[in-house]
């Protein structure tokens, strides 16, 4: 049966043009234009040399529409290519175990795919390959139509990750925490309430999910293309060093006798001879002798460390009740002394397994993220310890200054401030009418209470330039150590202000609710606790005026204690703000994601990133395609896309899905 001229909306193609674009229609009996049966995907490194020479296609066959090209060799027969492959001479001096690699990519060895270039179809070695051709002039490579492959091809050419450069592609994003943040509570005690509190919590996120699964219009199976996305993209993480092994390993193909020594470089072997053997000296010195004993040190001190951090972490950890609030919950500076010492236990085992990389291929990618995690790390604690020690100099030099200036922004706005706002409350604020009596004891109970913290400050402050020395001497810790515990000096030097809010509070709170009650007993009502719902009852007439005088009482003082909770409500709120923005800069400088942002400034391909692909099609000239659109110079508009095409004109009608 002849095969049909391959048209592309309703455009004759030349067979180069029709497999370049990916897509291929063709023409029925009828004449109308049909979609062909199956797509086949050639997925094709951009890197590979396009010459004319003939060459032999190296690389795996996923499936019978999914071929993944590794490499071309150039001026070399597939048979000989093949017994090489068979014999293992392509992958001699691997550095690493083979079968590891190919294990990842979901085969057990490279195999002949076809060749390029070849000058007689009819004569190739096996009809099933794939038969490419390669110009300088064009970016694509073509295919023939011969054989099994007598179907619309689509081409993805990709870039390849430079294993090398920790280069890599990924369905997953990476986490910056630290993946092994548990490690600390491997021998503490399990509590069966907390245990049965995230079991519960477990259960909750699975009835949300399965919730969200019944909102599903369709769900369609997995397709074959989608089961083989992980093992393309390890295949694509591995093509390069399969490919440079293999480039390597490409001269071997034929028998090549080795050439002795000549008379002049045997003579500069024996000059150099004296040097090296002074170099391996020093070098023995220093790993027999000196390396085990600075080894041997430098375990000792990580282990006295790990002791001591454990028994600080534990005592962070250490709760008076089990439903109660450890002293990390309740101080900012227990919270970042954890953080560090989680940190520092933390890198040692973290630097072990990096140290595994080195016995593994680059193109192995599971230590990439524990490698970014760790540096990322490494620099927060960096940067945190240089702004801390240019902070702490500045604070130790001022100390009298920065002592004074909080001792006067403290008594300004917390002491005297405080009292002034009380003492304006008592007579008619604004103009509005309160119940002098109720304002007046209030405003007296609160100035008291402030009058004798005033005294307490007071006996206090000599000794407030030590507690300034002493924040300055923590900042060369890093700078996240003075801002706790300025945090918690906040704290503990506005915890008045603190109990003014918590007191006015609860009496607000309270008399809110004697109103309610009260206003469903004058309207005959009241609230069943056991059905949590309002029923009618039948009050006698003494409780209807006794309620109804409360009830009375009650809304005429509600305002003046509205204007006591406000205000020291508003009070309490310009606090939290404010400890809310030391926390805000806490975070920051604890888990900025500073590295990564380098890496993607630097090297965005080091960083498992989202990617997308784009169609584009070309002629050979590369200056216009046939269905219209013009195509762009190349932009590097994401990680993998190469061309953008720009729509010059209303598309055609004609649809062609995109596999």
């Amino acid at each position: 049966m002849e095969a049909s001229s391959p048209v592309y909306c309703g455009r004759n193609l030349s067979p180069r043009a029709a497999s370049a674009t990916g897509f291929l229609l063709k023409k029925n009996q009828d004449g109308i234009m049909v979609k062909a049966n199956g797509l086949l995907r050639i997925f094709w490194p951009a890197d590979i040399p396009r010459s004319t020479e003939q060459g032999t296609i190296l690389g795996w066959k996923n499936s019978n529409l999914d071929i993944f090209i590794v490499s071309v060799l150039q001026g070399v027969e597939p048979k000989r290519v093949e017994d090489a492959l068979r014999l293992g001479h392509l992958f001699r001096s691997a550095p690493h175990p083979l079968g590891r690699l190919l294990e990842l990519c979901g085969h057990a060895n490279v195999q002949v795919l076809g060749t390029t270039n070849s000058s007689s179809l009819d004569d190739a070695f096996d009809p099933t390959w794939v038969f490419a051709f390669t110009d300088p002039a064009s970016r694509a490579p073509s295919f023939s139509n011969y054989g099994a492959f007598d179907k619309p091809i689509q081409v993805i050419m990709f870039d390849r990750p430079s294993s090398f450069r920790m280069q890599y592609m990924s369905l997953s994003p990476i986490f910056l925490a630290l993946s092994d943040k548990a490690f600390n509570d491997t021998n503490a005690i399990p509590d069966p309430a907390v245990d049965e509190e995230a079991r519960k919590e477990r259960t909750r996120k699975a009835k949300l999910v399965s919730k969200i699964d019944l909102h599903t219009v369709v769900k369609h199976p997995r397709t074959q293309k989608e089961l083989l996305l992980p093992i393309i993209l390890n295949q694509i993480n591995c093509s390069s060093e399969v490919a440079q092994l293999i480039a390597k390993n490409a001269t071997l193909l034929g028998p090549r006798p080795k050439r002795s020594l000549s008379v002049g470089e045997l003579v500069v072997e024996s000059a150099t001879t004296i040097s090296d053997y002074l170099c391996v000296s020093v070098w023995h010195f220093l790993t027999v002798w000196l390396y085990p004993v600075v080894t041997l040190g430098f375990i000792i001190g990580l282990v006295c460390h790990r002791f001591i951090a454990e028994v600080i972490l534990q005592v962070l950890e250490w709760r008076i009740r089990h439903d109660g609030l450890a002293l990390k919950d309740v101080f900012a500076t227990a919270q970042q002394v954890d953080i560090r010492l989680q940190q520092f236990c933390y890198w040692p085992i973290q630097y072990l397994t990096l140290r595994k990389r080195k016995d593994e291929w680059d193109s192995i990618t599971d230590k990439h993220p524990d490698y970014i995690r760790f540096y990322n790390s490494l620099w927060l604690v960096a940067n945190d310890v240089i702004i801390g020690i240019a902070i702490g100099t500045y604070i130790n030099d001022n100390a009298e200054w920065v002592a004074s200036q909080i001792n006067t922004i403290l008594g300004d706005w917390t002491v005297e401030g405080l009292r002034n706002m009380i003492l304006w409350l008592t007579d008619a604020p604004a103009g509005f009418k309160l119940n002098n009596e109720l304002a007046v004891f209030l405003g007296a109970l609160f100035i008291w209470v402030i009058d004798y913290w005033k005294e307490c400050v007071g006996s206090l402050q000599p000794y407030l330039p030590r507690v300034i020395y002493f924040i300055g001497f923590s900042s060369f810790a890093g700078a996240s150590m003075p801002i706790a515990l300025f945090s918690d000096l906040l704290s503990a030097l506005t915890i008045h202000i603190y109990c003014f809010y918590t007191a006015s509070a609860r009496i607000f709170h309270w008399q809110l609710t004697i109103i309610v009650s009260l206003f469903h007993l004058f309207r005959g009502k009241k609230h069943n606790v056991l059905r949590n719902r309002i029923d009618s009852c039948d009050y006698d007439l003494d409780q209807l005026l006794l309620g109804t005088i409360f009830f009375t009482l009650l809304s005429f003082l509600l305002p003046t204690v509205v204007v006591f909770y406000l205000t020291f409500t508003s009070a309490r709120m310009a606090i939290i703000f404010l400890k809310a923005a030391l926390d805000t800069l806490l975070a920051c400088l604890n888990h900025f994601p500073l590295f990564a942002l380098m890496l993607r400034v630097k090297d965005s391909r080091r960083l498992p990133v989202q990617y997308a692909t784009q169609s584009a099609s070309w002629h050979q000239r590369g200056l216009e395609t046939f269905d219209g659109e013009r195509i762009v110079p190349p932009t590097r508009s994401g990680q993998n896309s190469k061309w953008r095409s720009v729509p010059t004109k209303k598309p055609s009608k004609c649809s062609i899905e995109d596999a």
